[in-house]
C-alpha cells in the first residue's frame, strides 16, 4: 500500500525543485524528505526523481505519482467539506481569481450563484494562475478565474492534470500612451513602430510577453518600470515616464492623461477562463457559478 504522506512529501519535492527547499515547506529535514521519498521508491521498485547537483527532477513514473498525490489531496479536502456541510448544513465554495478578472467578472456572478444556492457559504481568495491552477488540482479551491498566454496554462505538472479549461473570453492587450503622444492618434499600432520607446510595465508576465513580441520585431525593449498594478502603470504613463502595454479589463477606471491604442495583428492576448477539478464538474453550485462567469464573460463582450 502506498503511504499517503509519502506521497505528500514527493509533491512538495516536485512542487520546490530540491529536498532542501521541500523540507523546509514541510517543517522536517531535508534526510528526512529523502528518506520518504526512498521508501516511496522501493515500495513502487523504481525511481520517482532523478538527483543531481541542480537539484531533482521527477522522472515519467514520478510524474505519475504527483497526479495521484494531488488526487488524493483533492478527495481529502472535499471529503473534509463534506463532514463540514454535516454539522453545519451549509455548502462551503472557494474561489481564487486574479485581480482584474475578478474585479469585472465575479461579483455578478456570485450574486447570481447567491440568489440561486443563498445556502452557499462563500471564500474568495485572490491569486495568479501559478498558483490558483495547484490550488484547484490539491483542492483547495473549487474553481480559479485565470488566464494563460501563448502556450499551456501554467503550473501544470509534467503536462498531466485533472483540471478542466473552461475559455471564457479573450482580453486583447492594448498599447498605453501619453496624451500627445506622436502615435496617439493613429488607429493601431505594430510592435515594431515601439522600438524606441521607453516601457512601464504593470505585470511581470507582461514583461515576458512584450519581450517576446520585442524580440520577433527585431529590438530590445527599454523597461523604466515595472509595477504589480495596472493603474500605477497608467499614472506613471500619464506623467510621462514611458508607454505601456496593458489588457483591456485592466484599462478601467479610465484615469486623465493617457489614451489606448489596439495593437496590430497577430496581437498580444490574456486567454481568461475557468478551471475546475474534472471529477467535480457535476457539483449543483459548480455548474451555477460557472454558468453565470460564462453570463458575465458574454456581457463583457458585446458591452
Amino acid at each position: 500500500m502506498i503511504d499517503v504522506q509519502r506521497l505528500r512529501v514527493l509533491r512538495a519535492v516536485a512542487e520546490h525543485g530540491s529536498f532542501n527547499r521541500a523540507a523546509a515547506a514541510l517543517r522536517l529535514t531535508p534526510s528526512a524528505v529523502s528518506q520518504q521519498v526512498a521508501a516511496l521508491e522501493r515500495g513502487l521498485g523504481t525511481r520517482v526523481v532523478d538527483r543531481s547537483t541542480r537539484g531533482v527532477t521527477l522522472t515519467r513514473a514520478g510524474r505519475v505519482m504527483v497526479g495521484a498525490a494531488e488526487s488524493v489531496a483533492a478527495e481529502l479536502e472535499h471529503a473534509r467539506r463534506q463532514v463540514d456541510q454535516l454539522e453545519t448544513g451549509r455548502t462551503r465554495l472557494a474561489v481564487a481569481t486574479f485581480t482584474s478578472g475578478g474585479r469585472l467578472l465575479l461579483p455578478g456572478a456570485l450574486a447570481r450563484l447567491t440568489a440561486a444556492h443563498p445556502d452557499t457559504v462563500l471564500h474568495v481568495r485572490e491569486a495568479e494562475p501559478e498558483d490558483s491552477l495547484p490550488l484547484v488540482r490539491r483542492g483547495a479551491v473549487d474553481l480559479a478565474l485565470a488566464y494563460h498566454f501563448d502556450g499551456p496554462l501554467p503550473g501544470q505538472p509534467g503536462g498531466r492534470s485533472a483540471v478542466e479549461w473552461t475559455p471564457l473570453l479573450d482580453d486583447p492587450l492594448r498599447v498605453v500612451l501619453p496624451v500627445g503622444h506622436r502615435l496617439a492618434d493613429r488607429a493601431s499600432l505594430g510592435i515594431a513602430e515601439l522600438a524606441g520607446e521607453p516601457w512601464v510595465l504593470g505585470c511581470l508576465k507582461t514583461e515576458a510577453y512584450l519581450r517576446r513580441y520585442a524580440e520577433r520585431a527585431g529590438f530590445e525593449p527599454e523597461v523604466r518600470g515595472t509595477t504589480t498594478d495596472y493603474f500605477f502603470a497608467r499614472s506613471l504613463v500619464a506623467a510621462g515616464m514611458g508607454i505601456s502595454l496593458i489588457p483591456s479589463i485592466a484599462l478601467a477606471p479610465r484615469i486623465p492623461g493617457v489614451c489606448t491604442v489596439p495593437v496590430e495583428e497577430p496581437a498580444p492576448a490574456r486567454h481568461i477562463g475557468i478551471a475546475t477539478v474534472t471529477r467535480r464538474r457535476d457539483h449543483p453550485r459548480l455548474i451555477t457559478l460557472v454558468a453565470a462567469l460564462r453570463q458575465e464573460a458574454a456581457a463583457v463582450g458585446t458591452g
